[in-house]
């Protein structure tokens, strides 16, 4: 059994703390929070305990691993108290806002030697993974375009959006880093085009709602992501890799599979409500595999770099956005 304290307890924590608790093979002990009463209802309803302090959560008498869910500007100082305390460490993106933060804590946390993985959950999705695997067998070719489209529901509210990071740092940076497991191919450049459409006031934050990112892949393949914040029919998520034998897809995915037939009209089922409808059980496939490489001593599936990576390709296109230009990508992060 791994004993687990959970960092954070708002509502991805409270994702992250039911799958905990469902996990056969977790001891899910400890919760904390800045604020104590939320960590306390939290903890008692999957029968943890709440940590008085930082310093107990981390403790590794008490505990195995840590999960860090809680807010981005505190992700980078607990993954160095775990590395301190010697704990294996899950932690919700990004490593840090700022790439050269995030850089400096993926080394000191490296030198520990603990286990450290990012909590990229879309890898998880069954139907990316098989995409995946259709990649990697060779049954299209060839990568030569690939297609991946990210819709959200409803905009965030301004006071989310203003401490996000923008767009591409929030929402995209997860397609940015499905486009480089799906392929194994790195982006070397970036181009991205983006409008403030659902609501005036993302411009007025310096952001944008609507978007539209081209990255040129190594070897000359190319990678196109679409990202909307507001639509009017759910959550819409899809991915399509066009290669040199062949297409495949992770198709968009239906609330149901009933269509309703009456006269001349049909009425299918439509997509999820929203996005997290959509990808509710990646989280626990996510959690399962850090487990597992616990369990078996093997590498964590995935590492503190490809969090830099995917971070690093989100720079360049926050970049381009500003400069109207295709970007670089800093390759240096991974040196």
């Amino acid at each position: 059994m791994q004993r687990f304290a959970l960092i954070g307890a708002g509502f991805i924590g409270s994702v992250h703390a039911r799958s905990l608790a469902e996990h056969p093979d977790v001891d899910f002990r400890l919760v904390y929070d800045v604020d104590g009463a939320r960590a306390e209802a939290l903890a008692a309803a999957h029968g943890a305990r709440a940590a008085r302090s930082l310093a107990e959560a981390f403790d590794p008498e008490l505990v195995d691993a840590v999960f860090i869910a809680s807010s981005t500007d505190t992700h980078a100082e607990n993954l160095r108290r775990a590395a301190d305390a010697g704990l294996a460490v899950l932690v919700e993106k990004p490593i840090d806002l700022d790439l050269a933060q995030a850089v400096e804590t993926v080394a000191y946390v490296e030198r520990a030697g603990v286990p450290a993985m990012v909590d990229f959950n879309r890898r998880f999705d069954r139907d990316h993974a098989e995409l995946k695997r259709l990649v990697d067998v060779g049954a299209v070719g060839d990568v030569a375009l690939v297609q991946l489209t990210s819709r959200g529901p409803a905009l965030p509210p301004l006071d989310y959006l203003r401490v996000s990071g923008g767009q591409m740092r929030d929402q995209t940076v997860h397609f940015f880093d499905l486009a480089r497991w799906i392929t194994g191919l790195e982006p070397l450049e970036v181009h991205v085009a983006g409008s403030a459409l659902a609501d005036p006031r993302v411009a007025e934050i310096g952001d944008v709602d609507t978007s539209a990112a081209t990255l040129k892949l190594a070897g000359g393949a190319l990678v196109q992501i679409d990202s909307v914040r507001h639509t009017g029919y759910g959550y819409d998520e899809r991915i399509e890799v066009l290669g040199s034998a062949g297409m495949a897809e992770s198709g968009r995915m239906r609330a149901g599979g009933v269509t309703r037939f009456r006269g001349t009209e049909a009425v299918s089922d439509g997509l999820h409500a929203g996005w997290f409808e959509r990808v509710r059980p990646t989280y626990a496939a996510a959690l399962g595999a850090f487990v597992t490489a616990l369990e078996t001593g093997g590498p964590v599936p995935v590492g503190l770099r490809d969090g830099l990576r995917a971070q690093a390709i989100a720079e360049a296109a926050t970049r381009s956005l500003s400069s109207g230009r295709s970007e670089p990508i800093d390759g240096g992060v991974l040196a």
